[in-house]
């Protein structure tokens, strides 16, 4: 008697080519006898179904003879693990765009059953990866705005892996060996066959006794435990360039977290953040005040005194008949540019500072001037 086809994969006799096909890949993909919960005769089955049903002239002989539907004489036999089989009457001459537009790319279809292709991704992930490298390491320093006019270095201190001193980073008791790992011999990594329905691939992983590296101490060191390095605070000097800007990340090579065993140590990232000013507002390199004026020297003009991120003062000259909001630029007095020469400009914004008591002395003054029409 036939099989109920339709039914192991779980589609309605109506289902499209393109329905059979994603119902086909989601159930093998379940069942995979590789995999666990896999179900090898479930397997089959769901194999049986999809050659039938995945190639139009078998399908159409399916659905008219019925249960007198002959699988092991329609032409195709079953082929289990072996060929492509599990695609149809077509063998080797799947159409790999359709298969692969269900899992993205050829890479996913060996993953999706945990294996590699012949050592291909993943050996060359695990044997081009250095597994020894620290990591990196990001701390935050915050700086004043008028600090930055200048190059400067800064002490931190951070909780980081170092070298370890006993064993020097080799992570093996002094006077003593390392050893070739004798699970990889020295390799860093095994071999895994995997069965698919594609066929047998192989992958290679990272060796699970050695994690990689190929060597082991033959006695790990008492301090480190093999590992060649150890926690503690790390005090270092920063040197922090003119000009940095917010949020800025500045590089240093090699002080991140020391590698395993004598690997390479990480890099340490500094992203600065800058202290707001009470008086000067930074935009790019350039910098900008605010400034009050008495209302005689808007009107009559003048010389004034304003500060200045060095600290000093500048003398400023306020032309006759400034009107408020007038924006005068310094130059070079800004922020020095970040790795180049120069600096920004200083721009200081005049506000008129209109009195809002006046004496009677003052009433009276400017109560002739409004007769002389001012």
């Amino acid at each position: 008697m036939s099989k109920d086809y339709y039914k192991i994969l779980g589609i309605s006799k109506d289902s499209t080519q393109d329905e059979i096909k994603k119902a086909y890949y989601k159930l093998a993909r379940q069942y995979h006898p590789d995999k666990e919960g896999g179900d090898e005769e479930k397997f089959k089955e769901i194999n049986e179904a999809y050659q039938v049903l995945g190639d139009k002239e078998k399908r159409t002989q399916y659905d008219r003879l019925g249960s007198n539907f002959d699988f092991n004489n329609s032409g195709q036999g079953a082929s289990g693990f072996g060929g492509f089989g599990g695609f149809g009457n077509r063998g080797a001459n799947v159409n790999w765009e359709d298969f692969m537009g269900n899992f993205g790319d050829l890479e996913d279809i060996f993953e999706m059953f945990g294996g590699g292709f012949g050592g291909g991704f993943n050996a060359n992930r695990a044997k081009d990866a250095d597994l020894k490298r620290g990591s990196d390491i990001e701390v935050q320093l915050e700086l004043p705005l008028e600090s930055i006019l200048q190059d400067q270095e800064k002490e931190i201190s951070i909780l980081k892996y170092v070298r370890c001193p006993r064993c020097d980073g080799n992570g093996a008791e002094p006077n003593t060996k390392i050893k070739e790992c004798f699970t990889c011999r020295g390799t860093g990594r095994v071999q895994q066959m995997h069965k698919t329905i594609l066929g047998t691939f192989t992958q290679f992983a990272v060796c699970p006794e050695c994690k990689g590296e190929g060597s082991k101490p033959e006695t790990p060191c008492n301090v480190c435990h093999g590992e060649g390095r150890i926690k503690k605070e790390d005090n270092l000097v920063i040197k922090i360039p003119a000009g940095v800007d917010n949020d800025q990340v500045i590089k240093v090579k090699r002080k991140g977290d020391a590698g395993r065993r004598g690997g390479e140590s990480g890099d340490l990232y500094i992203r600065i953040f800058i202290k707001p000013h009470s008086l000067f507002e930074r935009k790019g390199d350039d910098v900008y005040l605010t400034q009050k004026i008495p209302f005689t020297t808007a009107t009559l003009g003048d010389k004034i005194k304003i500060p200045t991120l060095e600290g000093d003062s500048l003398i400023l000259k306020v032309p006759a008949g400034t009107q408020s909001g007038t924006v005068l630029k310094i130059s070079k007095r800004g922020i020095p540019h970040f790795s180049g020469l120069g600096r920004g400009n200083l721009y200081v914004r005049l506000n008129v500072d209109i009195p809002q008591k006046l004496n009677k002395r003052q009433k009276e003054l400017l109560e002739d001037l409004k007769k002389e029409g001012l």
